[in-house]
């Protein structure tokens, strides 16, 4: 494991421990690494959290992705939860996406 992976995942962890944060974990889309942050219902993500992740050179999926959505990190809901997405800048591109040939 990275330096980098290691502090996500120390990330990940503190921010389950907010009442608001149903889960928190890192996940791969393709070349990128992201912090998935599942937000209770009816919450929306607190906005120090949103600073929090983003001192972490962690960027809203749908900004990085230049998707219209409303909020720069919302992906859905997932059951109860609402899903967040979040990019690492700083080592955006530098992930192997597995291809079957």
């Amino acid at each position: 494991m990275t330096d980098r992976e290691a502090e996500l995942r120390r990330l990940a962890t503190t921010l389950r421990e907010h009442d608001a944060v149903a889960d928190a974990f890192i996940a791969k889309s393709f070349t990128d690494r992201l912090l998935i942050v599942d937000i209770q219902r009816g919450d929306s993500i607190p906005r120090r959290l949103v600073e929090s992740i983003s001192d972490h050179d962690l960027v809203g999926a749908n900004e990085v992705y230049d998707d219209d959505g409303a909020d720069v990190s919302f992906a859905g809901a997932v059951g109860d939860e609402t899903r967040h997405q979040f990019v690492d800048v700083r080592t955006r591109g530098d992930h192997q996406s597995y291809v079957v040939e």
